[in-house]
């Protein structure tokens, strides 16, 4: 699991311009923000603090390692860093390749300070948002990671807007089987009702973690009064037979 990001927010500068880099560095800190300042990317890179609550404002053309490449290495790296471009160079095709790669903003030189404060107010709650998300995400996966396979197909499918006899008709068990089914999921899940148990199914899903919880063929030796089946620890009784 990722571990839990530290919300102290950080404001990463790259510029080779030393005295953009200082008059930025400065407007940033006169707002109470901690910033790391660095001349090129591959000093960024050095000392670059993972799992952080933090921005990233990047001069766009740079000797070496360009803001565009920094940018590019970075999403193949998985890291999701909110990037504001500043250049004094912009021109219609960086920018919108600096958007199509998931830029945060775009700013020309000279910098207005109040649009770079209010760029980075910006990108600092979208990364906030992001990591929030995560941490649901991952919340999710650990919780669901609990149940068992008969309890996920169930799940799924009351996802899925089906009732108890719907689905116990779909998976050739009785209703009575359904809800003792639903109430260990709901007990397992840490949830109070139908809203929050679908909430956490979502947001699963949306992690990528739950997308092959599908319904399969039942297989024989699950066929509805088998003592294999893999709801023989429900308890029997006479009225645990398919509606």
């Amino acid at each position: 699991m990722t571990p839990t990001p530290n919300f102290d927010p950080i404001v990463y500068v790259v510029d080779d311009d030393p005295a953009v880099l200082d008059s930025v560095s400065l407007l940033i800190r006169s707002a109470g923000l901690k910033v790391m300042a660095f001349p090129s990317a591959l000093e960024f890179l050095a000392a670059f603090i993972p799992n952080q609550i933090a921005c990233l404002v990047l001069d766009i053309r740079m000797p070496g390692t360009t803001g565009l490449e920094l940018q590019a290495e970075l999403e193949g790296a998985g890291v999701a860093l909110p990037i504001i471009f500043i250049t004094g160079h912009g021109d219609v095709a960086q920018c919108t390749r600096a958007f199509k790669a998931g830029a945060s903003d775009f700013l020309t030189k000279p910098i207005d300070g109040e649009l770079l404060m209010e760029a980075v107010r910006k990108a600092l709650r979208h990364c906030i948002q992001t990591h929030e998300k995560t941490a649901r995400t991952q919340e999710a996966e650990m919780r669901l990671a609990r149940l068992s396979s008969r309890e996920l197909e169930v799940l799924q499918l009351v996802t899925e807007g089906l009732s108890s006899k719907e689905i116990g008709s779909r998976l050739g068990l009785s209703p009575r089987t359904i809800e003792a089914h639903r109430a260990s999921m709901f007990d397992k899940l840490e949830v109070g009702t139908l809203a929050e148990l679908i909430k956490l199914f979502v947001y699963a899903v949306e992690a990528g973690k739950a997308e092959g919880m599908t319904i399969s063929p039942l297989r024989s030796s699950e066929a509805p009064g088998d003592a294999g089946t893999a709801d023989s620890t429900v308890p029997a009784s006479s009225d645990d037979t398919v509606a």
